[in-house]
């Protein structure tokens, strides 16, 4: 199962009444599992951008003039979304933009069938509230302190981790059951939770994820394993 968290910033809240997109960024997941593939794009809106906006995003008009207009990353844009869901957390307002700005470039919009709204799901786990981005964080343990502006990208980036707590975890797949493990798919098999949200068996990711660590703390780490002695079972586990 493909999906892409999604987010986008612009130049205010009303599509339909001359406010325009400015950045779209997306995080590829593979049955819910990030693949370290994104889609991130600045577009010129070919309007002013007004204080109130620019203090949400930092994005100036100066910024965002060499940048391409949006028929111009349209079909890039297109193909990298396919036929994945996008997963927007209050879908309403970023997919008003985008099927906006598609049908200006002679697109076809994207269906809603094609869209997945995490405000939903929140309001359903936690009815009481609140449920925005930087109040699920908070909830799930997430450090969002990179979020001093919104940023399409990094608001996309902290959804997904989001989204997967809200599925119910990082390990969502050691809830199968012995007869749903046997029964699964090279795609995933789907296993009920208690609250009745699909969960997946989540297949092998198709390229290894890019490691963060430092070649300073990897020799860090080997000098402190020799230390411990040829018994020490972090030697089986050394590349």
């Amino acid at each position: 199962m493909r999906e892409i968290s999604f987010d986008t910033e612009t130049t205010g809240l009303y599509p339909r009444g001359g406010d325009r997109l400015v950045e779209i960024g997306g995080v590829e997941l593979l049955n819910h599992i990030p693949t370290g593939n994104i889609y991130h794009v600045y577009i010129n809106p070919q309007r002013d951008m007004p204080v109130e906006a620019f203090n949400v995003h930092g994005l100036s008009a100066e910024f965002l003039s060499d940048k391409p207009l949006f028929p111009q990353v349209a079909d890039e844009f297109l193909e990298f979304v396919g036929d994945a869901t996008l997963v927007i957390h209050n879908a309403a307002f970023d997919m008003g933009f985008i099927n906006m700005e598609l049908e200006r470039a002679g697109r076809k919009p994207i269906s809603n069938d094609q869209v997945f709204d995490t405000l939903g799901l929140a309001r359903k786990k936690h009815p009481s509230g609140p449920n925005s981005l930087d109040a699920l964080c908070n909830r799930y343990g997430i450090d969002s302190s990179r979020r001093v502006k919104h940023g399409a990208l990094l608001d996309a980036e902290i959804l997904a981790e989001v989204y997967l707590e809200m599925m119910g975890g990082k390990q969502t797949a050691l809830s199968l059951t012995p007869e749903e493990e046997k029964n699964s798919s090279s795609e995933g098999a789907v296993a009920s939770d208690q609250d009745g949200l699909g969960r997946f068996n989540a297949r092998p990711r198709p390229s290894p994820i890019f490691s963060l660590r430092q070649d300073a703390e990897f020799a860090a780490h080997n000098a402190f394993v020799e230390g411990m002695g040829d018994s020490a079972i972090w030697k089986k586990y050394q590349p």
